[in-house]
């Protein structure tokens, strides 16, 4: 199953209480491309980063930790530094075949939720379920600016509203795999509603449209 959408929809807090409500496994593609970015940025170069990294994840979707070659960096992957950096190596074409690559492998190991921006247009195409999960500028922008200041961050309403306009952008038009709602996918406006009016909208599309049990 996935859920694709912009930045700020919420994506990500969804699709991990979804895969618990389901039984299934959270797949955060933004993790994959953070450890590409955080290795990169320790210095290692591009090539033997991805030869050379085994990424797991561990535990409940809840409490997921990510592993590289055995080592919790679920922290590390959190720095603000990092956006820039994997926002633009996921540009580059080996990084997406190694993204997408490592996530069929683990949808190969039985049922997930997978969430990011071509999940169910490029990595899945042909998945059971797709969702696109959306919600207005100014709700993703206090949604995010809320996410921030709970981590101790310094922001305002006015710059994180505009950095996410300026990603809508670059996502949707990005020459490769743009983000994209495509005709298959149950789209959601989640700009009224509470996450778990969303999970349990999700939920019973899953059980009505993929013959999923919940």
């Amino acid at each position: 199953m996935t859920i694709d959408g912009p930045a700020g929809a919420g994506k990500s807090t969804v699709a991990r209480r979804l895969a618990r409500r389901l039984g299934y496994r959270f797949v955060p593609s933004g993790a994959i491309y953070r450890v590409i970015a955080w290795r990169v940025a320790a210095g290692a170069p591009l090539d033997e980063v991805l030869a050379g990294t085994r990424i797991g994840f561990r535990g409940s979707p809840a409490q997921q930790r990510v592993l590289v070659n055995g080592e919790d960096v679920t922290e590390a992957l959190r720095a603000p530094p990092m956006s820039d950096l994997t926002s633009s190596l996921s540009q580059r074409p080996e990084v997406r075949a190694f993204a997408d690559a490592l996530q069929r492998r683990l949808a190969a190991e039985g049922p997930v939720v997978v969430e990011g921006r071509d999940a169910g247009t490029v990595v899945f195409p042909e998945a059971d379920c797709k969702f696109y999960l959306d919600a207005s500028l100014e709700v993703r922008a206090a949604r995010r600016l809320a996410d921030r200041r709970a981590r101790g961050e310094t922001a305002d309403l006015a710059g994180v509203r505009e950095a996410l306009a300026a990603r809508d952008v670059a996502d949707r038009t990005r020459a490769m795999a743009p983000l994209q709602r495509t005709e298959d996918a149950i789209y959601i406006d989640s700009s009224g509603m509470t996450i778990d009016e969303v999970i349990e909208l999700m939920a019973k599309e899953v059980e009505r449209m993929c013959s999923t049990s919940s």
